[in-house]
């Protein structure tokens, strides 16, 4: 609001001065009558301003796309992000005035193209300010601003460890203004944790008792074994041009640090969660919080850029469920398993020895194994499906330790720019039980290729979007969506030709999707309990019992996200059967998929357009 307000006087002080010099009585020859602004130009202008300012606001993600100073407007590679609400407020007023002065653009003067980027940037911006208009947390869509899934003691010692340069002297001395920045993020977040406990945004029993368990990991280790030191162990011997005497002394600066700075602020945190923890309820939606029910409209609406109400995505969802089990019966009973409900089944394959990897390290480095030479296979498959193919690099990591026991199954993270570093995703092998062998190729394809590594690799490499929208903007329903439909592409190549089992864990994988369309709205609309949703995906699924509790817990803490899969799915998949019925023996499969790569993630309103205008095209 305060920002909103600013952004207001200043136009009005323009519009005095205006006015102040028509006052003064001069006479001037009528200057020559101006050229209409380029819409392009006007365009590519605010685009270009937003995105240093979003920059400056978020160094990490410089680092993290490999960045130089030039392009990011400035020095990064010291500082992290401010996680005050403060800061909230003022990255929403940057959106704001942006909104304002996009308004001002003509679209009718725009071409095709430019039309798009307008309405991507304007739809995210949009919800993006109606998302945070809600002062709780991270917005509608992240109400908490710690859980076990939320909050820098997560995300910002991964990011030191994984992407913070360390290759000279200069990246090395920038790590420690970082690592005393991380300590006032957590500070930051603290305060926040009191600020939204007294606006009655506590989060449910279970997430805070999980969000200690991941903190105590980190207070109760030494110093010496904390991964802000450990990560210097590992990486300094390959600075260029440190002695060993120098790599000595950042190491133990950094035990001080963490010893007299970091694990103090982790104890604050922890204080502050046990001070709260007596008020909190085994709620698990956020329906009961205040204006709970309008913040879930507004994360569905962001998350899956529809206006879909929760109770069309959850009869959606029960739907495909009662599909996907007939498909997934016929498979079962084809392999001799005729007894009990299709998840019992399901239940029962996963605990076959034939399916199970040793739940040692070893056992953990064979599913790495397997995992890329599944990605060796189907990459070579690549060229049948797209014309324009993807060529940065993946590598398949372990999720780390100390996150895992409320990390999800899996997640990808995207190469640097620059092509440093290379794309990644992370399968969380806390529990090998949790991965039978059936169910790895379909995360493979999700996570890898064709899916998040493939599509977000193309949108970086194809450089005809504009920066703002290939680098910084992101859609979970059509990123997630196409990492959906990207396991259905793997199916429609003949992946599981010969591999009847591999197939049932695709269509699990789908029913998955499907029942969380069911048990998010559940959760947040209809008020389920946390066990209710457990039971719900259990019987839908078959998975563990562990797994889904953690999935659940998930949605708790994230709402409407676990919607942006299936919805983004089945519009990928309505888009492409709308395509064809138009087009009909012009219609080009690889040429649909090449569309979507060069259109990049869009919001799904914006996709519909950009399909139906490119079918309707004459031969």
């Amino acid at each position: 609001m305060h920002t909103t307000r600013r952004a207001v006087l200043g136009a009005s002080a323009a519009g005095l001065a205006f006015l102040a010099g028509c006052a003064t009585g001069e006479t001037t020859s009528a200057p020559a009558p101006a050229s209409p602004p380029d819409a392009s130009a006007q365009l590519s202008t605010a685009l270009d301003r937003v995105a240093l300012q979003i920059l400056h606001e978020q160094p990490e993600r410089c680092t993290t796309l490999g960045l130089t100073e030039a392009r990011a407007g400035g020095r990064f590679i010291d500082r992290l992000g401010d996680s005050s609400r403060e800061a909230a407020r003022r990255y929403r007023g940057i959106l704001q005035n942006t909104l304002l002065e996009l308004r001002t653009i003509n679209r009718d003067a725009l071409p095709a193209r430019d039309k798009v980027t307008l309405d991507v940037v304007a739809t995210s911006f949009s919800n993006s300010v109606a998302s945070s208009q809600f002062e709780v947390g991270g917005g509608a869509g992240a109400p908490y601003i710690v859980s076990q899934l939320t909050g820098s003691y997560r995300s910002t010692p991964d990011f030191l460890d994984a992407q913070h340069p360390l290759r000279n002297k200069d990246e090395v001395d920038a790590y420690f203004p970082r690592v005393t920045a991380f300590v006032g993020q957590l500070d930051q977040e603290t305060a926040i944790i009191g600020q939204d406990a007294s606006a009655g945004i506590i989060p449910p029993d279970f997430c805070i008792d999980k969000t200690l368990v991941q903190l105590r990991v980190v207070t109760s280790a030494a110093p010496r074994d904390n991964v802000l030191v450990q990560t210097l162990v590992r990486r300094l011997p390959q600075t260029q041009g440190l002695t060993d005497a120098e790599r000595t002394a950042y190491i133990s600066r950094a035990e001080t640090m963490v010893r007299d700075n970091v694990l103090p602020a982790y104890g604050r945190q922890v204080d502050a969660l046990n001070a709260i923890r007596p008020r909190a309820t085994h709620d698990a939606g956020i329906g009961h919080l205040p204006h709970g029910s309008d913040m879930y409209v507004s994360a569905l609406r962001s998350r899956t850029t529809t206006d879909m109400s929760p109770e069309d995505i959850h009869n959606t969802g029960v739907e495909l469920i009662a599909q996907l089990q007939g498909e997934m019966d016929t498979i079962l009973r084809a392999q001799g398993m005729r007894r009990g409900t299709v998840s019992q089944r399901m239940s029962q394959l996963a605990l076959r020895r034939d399916q199970l990897y040793p739940n040692t390290d070893g056992g953990r480095a064979q599913i790495l194994a397997d995992l890329n030479q599944r990605t060796r296979d189907i990459v070579a498959m690549m060229p049948r499906a797209f014309n324009t193919l993807a060529r940065a690099q993946l590598e398949i990591r372990r999720v780390p330790a100390y996150t895992e026991a409320g990390a999800p199954g899996g997640y990808y993270q995207r190469g640097a720019l620059d092509g440093s570093r290379p794309g990644a995703y992370y399968i969380n092998l806390r529990d090998t039980s949790e991965w039978p062998r059936f169910k790895l190729p379909t995360l493979n394809y999700h996570e890898g290729v064709p899916g998040h590594h493939w599509q977000i690799s193309i949108q970086q490499e194809t450089g005809t979007l504009p920066f703002v929208r290939s680098a910084l903007l992101g859609f979970s329903a059509f990123s997630e969506g196409w990492g959906l439909y990207a396991e259905q592409l793997a199916d429609e190549l003949g992946v599981y030709e010969h591999d009847p089992l591999g197939r049932l864990g695709y269509l699990q994988s789908a029913t998955f999707r499907a029942s969380r369309l069911v048990c998010d709205t559940g959760l947040h609309a209809k008020g389920w309990s946390r066990e209710r949703a457990i039971r719900s995906m259990r019987e839908a699924t078959g998975d563990k019992e562990t797994s889904i509790a953690t999935e659940i817990e998930r949605y708790c803490v994230q709402p409407g996200q676990a919607c942006a899969y299936m919805i983004g799915r089945q519009t990928i998949n309505r888009l492409r059967q709308d395509a064809t019925t138009s087009m009909g023996v012009r219609f080009d499969l690889k040429r649909y998929h090449d569309l979507l790569m060069a259109t990049g993630a869009v919001p799904l309103n914006v996709l519909e357009g950009v399909v139906h205008d490119w079918a309707a095209q004459p031969a």
